[in-house]
């Protein structure tokens, strides 16, 4: 550490200083916007609705969060950022924080670190420092500055090292949900998140490397830079689960953004049918595939029918005659223009109209819109789009695909083979789509009929988390959602644990309609210690051949353990030793052991969570299901008996990718405790 020799005080009582200062200059920030009287400003009370919550959501943005560290760093330029060098203008200090903060005359103290300005405290080198003379960064315990360390970018003489306050940032406890990574974000992640709008991004990257935390503060991102145009777009974050979803749903509101939903896929395709079966693997694999998306085309276009008579349009005393052959024309024109099957239908009846208005026109009449929208209502126009282009309900479409045999096989010939049709049929119809027992796989293929019939509304941008074990129709679902706008895809094809995984980025951002989308890939790891993940890592080649094993850039090796045992007493051991540390511990089990193992645990009197309980000073043991492993992390794990967790999936590859994913959980240490033998692919 060193001390700047312009500075008039000792360095951390100024830096303690401003970090006062600032606190006092966002809390008058956040007063005036709660002092503000809009009841003269809004002419009705729809207005005053709409501006009371965009006040509230403001007053929450500027929040002053006691625990989290207003600024994280600071850059001195040498120049002012936008001046002519040449001119020898005095540089200028920035500190870079979560959010902005201004004084009274509207001079910044903190910079948000989305900002231009920002961007040099994580790109900026010793190669390359960007007109950077200093970058601090400090070091902070319960809120307060207690460290700082600078590096001199332009001092040939400092050799280029690595941050100790940085290391510690990365390797500190995990307890709670997850937080954002501001203070750590490196070179890499840093040109990911600040990718332009218009761009699908999809990042392969293996455990522990940031790729959710890169996702979500992406969004952060193009909140900041194309803040209107989402704002009338919307944002959303898709992960794989509720647990998922809550451990990270404090990262976006501790940056400020708090409009952005959160989901699961099935929740996007939840519709107006409940969930209420189940698929076996062989039907959920035929289901997701997107050939079930030319099926489905055809089914719904199937209701469409050619006409035998023509329609006859009664108006006073005329009577106007539309030909079969010309009907005939109009419905195969609206079939070849491939418009959804909802918007054809309501196209239809003008275009009859339009036919008798050319009639009345060569009669010598006159008649105008008005006239062509009453023809269009008229009763035998009515009848005609009725028989010709009936309305279609897309649940009550797939109920039939998969209840009727002789119908699946009119629409899915040249498609599915003929055992892949009996896979995914009924053994026993259901009567109605109230009692029908429709699957997760079921409701996202009314999904896509829904939209066959009538279009989905697009997001401006969506992130779709561990999406590497969607299958292709729900990517399509996804898709959906963001036709008009990007997306950001965050996955690991190592982690892949469905039947159905995902087996390349190029065709998993095909399906979701993004061909042009840009892949890149995260190597370095910040999570897992070095001795876990290169363990883990043997696994790779069984089941991703191919893929680069993530390097782990943490200098603490962390600690790992293969302890034998006899039974579920040292299992307990093994929790009962990790939480004598600082920070979570998780115990993983595969899903069928979860039972004896929590009542071993209870037995112990060893208090335990759910994924997705909050942890507590009294209670940071939570027990994980390894099919609810994926996305979560804690401090300390243990991995009880691997070779069952292997066993509790569907197929050997499946099995050992959710091994991989329960190794990969852990920040600081592992204990893999075993009775069978394990895995022979683990053998060194």
């Amino acid at each position: 550490m060193s001390t700047p020799v312009d500075d008039p005080l000792e360095p951390l009582s100024r830096e303690r200083s401003h970090l006062a200062s600032s606190r006092a200059a966002l809390r008058a920030m956040r007063e005036d916007v709660e002092s503000l009287d809009i009841s003269d400003v809004t002419a009705n009370w729809v207005n005053a609705e709409v501006l009371a919550r965009q006040i509230d959501e403001r007053i929450k943005a500027l929040a002053d969060l006691s625990d989290t560290p207003l600024f994280f760093g600071r850059l001195d330029y040498l120049h002012a950022p936008g001046a002519d060098q040449a001119e020898g203008a005095d540089g200028e200090r920035f500190y870079i924080g979560r959010r902005h903060v201004h004084d009274d005359d509207g001079d910044p103290m903190v910079i948000d670190w989305r900002a231009p300005v920002s961007q040099p405290f994580y790109r900026a080198s010793k190669k390359d420092p960007l007109d950077v003379s200093l970058r601090r960064r400090f070091g902070y315990t319960r809120g307060e500055i207690t460290a700082y360390e600078d590096e001199h970018l332009l001092d040939p003489g400092e050799a280029a090292r690595t941050s100790k306050l940085l290391q510690q940032e990365i390797e500190r406890p995990r307890v709670g949900p997850m937080r954002d990574i501001v203070a750590t974000i490196q070179p890499e992640q840093d040109e990911i998140v600040r990718s332009g709008l218009g761009g699908t991004v999809c990042v392969q990257g293996g455990p522990g490397t940031g790729k959710t935390a890169v996702g979500l503060h992406r969004v952060a991102y193009l909140l900041y830079a194309h803040r209107e145009r989402l704002a009338r777009t919307g944002t959303l974050v898709i992960g794989p689960n509720r647990s998922f979803l809550h451990y990270i749903e404090q990262v976006l509101p501790a940056l400020g953004e708090l409009t952005v939903q959160q989901a699961t896929v099935d929740d996007l395709v939840a519709g107006t049918v409940q969930v209420r079966g189940t698929d076996d693997a062989p039907a959920a694999i035929v289901k997701g595939d997107a050939r079930m998306a030319e099926v489905l085309r055809r089914a719904v276009l199937s209701h469409v029918t050619m006409p035998t008579e023509p329609v006859m349009v009664v108006r006073g005393s005329r009577r106007w005659r539309v030909p079969a052959y010309e009907l005939e024309d109009i419905v195969r024109e609206l079939l070849d223009r491939g418009i959804r099957y909802g918007a054809a239908r309501e196209a239809l009846p003008q275009r009859i109209a339009h036919a008798v208005l050319v009639q009345m026109e060569r009669s010598g009449e006159a008649p105008d819109d008005r006239v062509q929208d009453a023809v269009a209502r008229n009763a035998a126009v009515k009848a005609a789009v009725k028989q010709l282009w009936p309305p279609v309900d897309p649940a009550k479409l797939v109920l039939r695909l998969l209840g009727d045999a002789d119908f699946l096989a009119a629409h899915a010939d040249g498609v599915l083979t003929g055992d892949e049709q009996k896979t995914i049929l009924w053994a026993k119809p259901a009567r109605s789509v109230k009692t029908a027992r429709f699957s997760s796989a079921d409701a996202v293929l009314i999904d896509e009929a829904t939209d066959l019939v009538q279009r989905t509304h697009s997001l401006g941008h969506v992130v779709l988390d561990e999406a590497q074990d969607l299958s292709p129709m729900q990517y399509r679902a996804v898709g959906r959602r963001c036709t008009t706008g990007s997306a950001t895809v965050l996955g690991d094809l190592a982690q892949g644990t469905t039947p159905w995984a995902t087996r390349s980025w190029d065709e998993a951002l095909a399906h979701l309609g993004k061909s042009e989308g840009v892949v890149e890939e995260l190597t370095a790891g910040f999570r897992v210690p070095t001795d876990v993940i290169a363990y883990a890592s043997r696994l790779l080649p069984h089941i991703a051949p191919g893929l680069t094993p993530v390097a782990s850039v943490r200098e603490n090796p962390g600690f790992f353990d293969l302890r034998a045992t006899t039974g579920t007493a040292e299992v307990v051991t093994a929790c009962e030793e990790l939480l004598r540390n600082e920070g979570s511990t998780g115990l993983i089990a595969a899903d069928a052991r979860v039972a004896s193992v929590a009542e071993a645990l209870t037995a112990a009197g060893i208090p335990y969570l759910a994924p997705g309980e909050e942890t507590t000073a009294e209670t940071r043991l939570t027990l994980v299901p390894a099919s609810l492993a994926k996305g979560l992390e804690y401090d300390y794990v243990v991995l009880d008996e691997p070779q069952a967790v292997v066993d509790g999936e569907p197929d050997e590859r499946t099995g050992l990718r959710r091994l991989y994913v329960a190794l990969t959980r852990a920040v600081s240490g592992l204990i893999v405790t075993h009775s069978a033998p394990l895995p022979a692919q683990l053998e060194d």
